[in-house]
């Protein structure tokens, strides 16, 4: 805009003086003064105008600069609340409860499903509404289905963003909504059928720009938003809104009146005022009418092309008459401070002087205070990335608002994932989540434990993570209290050890009961001995009887009763070996001979089961330091086991694989079969004492055999195979 548009033209200062020299007589020394100083006083009228022009002109810049920052942020703010759920009807567009009520639109339940979906969507996302319509443009869902002004049932076929979207394009329109009578801003988006690209219905929303409208009525001066056909859709001026800023012509009046953008409103009055001529994006004079009174303002417009608006802010042309004024003012002044003449220059030389002293000073303590505020802030970075312990800071609303690092590492979010989030926040453990709401209370409320409280939170990668959170009030420089201070100690280490202590506590209480089964095993192994060698005798004396006589029959039942005790005691005689042995002394040992005495000892059972040993064992191997006897016991179980898992299987897969070798800097035994394989669910309590999938078993086999291996060093483990069936594994390290 141009400054003569907005200033006073020169011809209006009163400059007839300056002809005053013209008219006078012949020159005299009084007329020379006179005529210097009237010229004196010529330039001077000239000088103030001229400075009162040149503000006039500074002030008007300086006020379209404001009003084009003003109309920027006010840009922002519509394109920003315009783009944010821009693609939300797109992506509710693919979700099944949608598809679901569009293809099966007399499902009741997928009716009320997708209106519980919206609804929560829409109460997530802070819409005025969010639904659902077929191709006809009649509503089948929507999130105010359970209020007095719900869509459903509705038909906004007639409305341009349905029009745009069942065209397969995003349809985009602001209005006053047909069923409520509220306006808002609204966008669509196609529902295609799946797998292909026919159009079956529509999603739309619609938005409220009342947050917008709220943040005007706090502005001083008139701020002016217009549609396409020049109607006021928002404007802090409240009589202002729907009245046209420009006539309309006759296609705009049909197309208002066919979408109903307005309602039934058809006749818009003019905005009462009158603009001067002049470009509107650079600025130009207006005149107002506000609350009765004429007003002077001075304005701009900004178009948002994307959506066919324009925005219109001003501000009171006030300031540019006051700054002619003052500038006026300011020259007069400066004009006879110049007559001052020497004084005036040495007090403005001294004032010059002590305002560079000053400078100096003040910009050498800002540099100190700089240094002291980077030195604190190093001290409290580095004190921050120390520290273990993690810090979380929220307000008084629960919005948190600071994290350190000890605690985003501990937590495994990042400080912009947490930074503002309100509860529930995302590391609440979901099966506590009652319990969290109970704590978040108890803190915001100050009934906090100052001992703290134990809380149970989520990883981010999914595993629990046990703290303890200690809390205190978090206060301003003021001394008022701005929120709340926690400390949040991750006490999961502490936790497993308990849990290992009572774990180990539980072993022990079954392996006492254990050691009393083995005291009475070896006790019933003396008490049966005597009585079968006993029986093997009498058979034997039975056998030398019958031998007098032609009794065939008795001597073969005979013989069986004596191969039978012998064997009996055999096995008696065993158990007691096992038993007495079991604090007996370490020595060198081969894994090739302990593999040889197993299968001895395997061999009748299995024959028995019809399966067949299969043995590897690699050739050289260092010997171990062990109780041989024990390692006899934990190899002869884990082959029974795996004989038992196969002996359902067919003859082909009735094979048990013994397989000694070196793994690394250790021994390696393994057993492997090809049984059924061990399940999730066994596998949970698998090394359990008193576990068993057996019918008849103890559940003791597999604890004892882990315990013996883990006293020689050695670890016991088990994976299941590929090809199906199980593999029973432990290591021991060779003897130094």
């Amino acid at each position: 805009m141009r400054a003569s548009a907005l200033t006073m033209p020169f011809s209006r200062m009163p400059t007839t003086t300056m002809t005053a020299a013209v008219v006078m007589g012949p020159a005299t020394p009084r007329r020379r003064r006179v005529a210097a100083w009237l010229a004196v006083m010529a330039a001077g009228l000239v000088v103030v105008g001229a400075a009162g022009e040149w503000a006039a002109a500074r002030e008007t810049q300086e006020q379209l600069d404001a009003l084009r920052r003003t109309a920027e942020m006010q840009l922002l703010g519509l394109r920003a609340a315009a783009d944010r759920f821009e693609h939300l009807p797109y992506a509710i567009a693919q979700q099944q409860d949608v598809l679901s009520v569009l293809t099966a639109p007399g499902d009741a339940d997928a009716r009320d499903r997708a209106n519980r979906f919206l609804q929560g969507v829409a109460d997530r996302a802070g819409l005025s509404a969010l639904y659902v319509m077929n191709e006809r443009g009649s509503t089948l869902a929507a999130s105010n289905w359970d209020t007095l002004t719900s869509f459903v049932g509705h038909s906004y076929r007639d409305r341009p963003y349905f029009t745009e979207a069942r065209n397969g394009r995003t349809g985009t329109f602001y209005g006053v909504g047909l069923t409520t009578g509220v306006p808002g801003y609204f966008i669509a988006a196609p529902v295609r059928q799946p797998g292909s690209t026919q159009v079956i219905g529509v999603v739309a929303l619609k938005l409220s720009l009342d947050p917008i409208s709220t943040a005007w009525a706090l502005a001083r001066e008139p701020i002016v938003l217009s549609d396409a056909r020049g109607i006021v859709l928002m404007s802090n001026v409240p009589d202002w809104l729907y009245r046209s800023v420009r006539p309309q012509t006759v296609m705009e009046l049909e197309w208002l009146r066919y979408f109903k953008a307005y309602g039934e409103r058809l006749d818009f009055e003019p905005v009462p005022w009158q603009r001067e001529p002049g470009d509107a994006e650079s600025g130009r004079l207006m005149t107002a009418t506000l609350g009765g009174r004429p007003r002077r303002l001075l304005g701009i417009d900004e178009a948002l092309p994307e959506l066919g608006w324009t925005l219109t802010v001003t501000a009171d042309h006030q300031p540019i008459a006051v700054a002619r004024r003052t500038a006026w003012a300011i020259a007069t002044l400066t004009l006879l401070a110049l007559l001052l003449g020497a004084l005036y220059w040495r007090q403005r030389e001294r004032r010059f002087a002590e305002q560079r002293t000053a400078r100096r000073d003040l910009e050498q303590r800002v540099q100190e205070r700089t240094r002291e505020l980077m030195d604190a802030r190093g001290y409290w970075q580095a004190m921050e990335d120390s520290l273990l312990v993690g810090m979380r800071a929220r307000d008084l609303n629960g919005r948190i608002i600071y994290v350190n690092p000890a605690l985003c590492e501990m937590l495994g979010y990042t400080a912009e994932e947490l930074v503002g989030r309100m509860p529930p926040y995302p590391y609440w453990h979901p099966e506590d989540l009652d319990k969290h709401w109970r704590d978040n209370e108890a803190v915001v409320t100050g009934r906090a434990a100052l001992n703290g409280f134990e809380s149970r939170v989520r990883h981010r990668d999914g595993h629990d993570v046990y703290t303890m959170v200690y809390t205190a009030p978090l206060l301003d420089a003021s001394g008022k209290q701005s929120g709340w201070m926690s400390s949040v100690v991750d006490i999961s280490a502490q936790k497993q050890a308990e849990e290992r202590q009572r774990s180990q506590q539980a072993q022990l209480q079954r392996a006492t009961r254990l050691l009393s089964l083995g005291e009475m095993a070896s006790t019933l192994a003396h008490e049966l001995n005597q009585p079968l060698m006993a029986l093997s005798n009498f058979a034997a004396a039975a056998r030398a009887f019958a031998e007098r006589g032609p009794k065939e029959m008795l001597v073969a039942s005979l013989d069986d009763i004596g191969a039978q005790a012998a064997r009996a005691g055999e096995i008696v005689a065993r158990i007691r070996g096992f038993v007495r042995q079991r604090s007996g002394q370490q020595a060198l040992c081969h894994l090739a001979d302990v593999v040889s005495s197993v299968q001895t000892l395997i061999e009748p059972e299995r024959r028995s089961r019809r399966a067949r040993l299969e043995l590897k064992i690699a050739p050289d191997l260092p010997p171990v330091m062990a109780d041989r006897v024990l390692l006899e016991q934990v190899l002869l179980n884990l082959v029974l086991n795996a004989l038992q898992a196969a002996q359902h299987m067919g003859a082909p897969r009735r094979v048990v694989q013994i397989e000694a070798a070196r793994d690394g800097d250790l021994l390696v035994l393994r057993v492997a079969d090809r049984g059924p394989g061990i399940s999730p669910d066994a596998a949970a309590h698998l090394f359990e004492p008193f576990f068993t999938s057996k019918a008849d078993g103890l559940g003791l086999g597999l604890n004892i055999c882990r315990t013996i291996v883990e006293g020689h060093g050695g670890h016991l483990g088990y994976a299941n195979r590929d090809e199906g069936g199980a593999v029973f594994f432990f290591t021991l390290p060779p003897a130094p």
